[in-house]
């Protein structure tokens, strides 16, 4: 069974919660990305998604220097970097999310596994678990 530092990306983009929403919006359009992980001094603390910056900022009449603290969502979901990947995507699906940080055993950010990472595993049922929890019609 694949574990998840077999599938995941290790390029994570981090910002930190007092960056803007500006900022936060440049690095997702620079790095065609659509979330971003949270952190400060050094410990996750949130994540900030497109949706966030539509939803919670500007239809909320934030504008573009509020600091990103004010957006993210709070109570961040990760899996552990030894996690097999049938137990991620079971997670992911439950959850309902796409994508989730990937921390070692002392709770760093070592990568990102996403639905794409999970589908190169070449797990049928890995990947059916997950799309059951996140293709779901609203």
């Amino acid at each position: 069974m694949k574990v998840v530092s077999e599938v995941m990306s290790v390029h994570v983009h981090v910002l930190g919660s007092d960056d803007t929403v500006e900022s936060a919006a440049r690095l997702m359009l620079r790095e065609d990305i659509g979330s971003v992980p949270v952190h400060e001094g050094g410990k996750l603390v949130g994540m900030l998604t497109d949706r966030d910056i539509v939803v919670r900022g500007i239809a909320a009449g934030h504008g573009s220097s509020t600091p990103i603290r004010e957006l993210m969502s709070a109570g961040v979901k990760y899996c552990y970097q030894t996690d097999t990947v049938e137990a991620v995507a079971r997670n992911m699906g439950e959850l309902g999310v796409r994508r989730l940080p990937v921390v070692d055993a002392d709770k760093r950010l070592v990568g990102f596994v996403s639905l794409a990472n999970i589908a190169s595993a070449e797990n049928a049922g890995a990947t059916d678990s997950l799309l059951e929890g996140v293709a779901q019609p609203h």
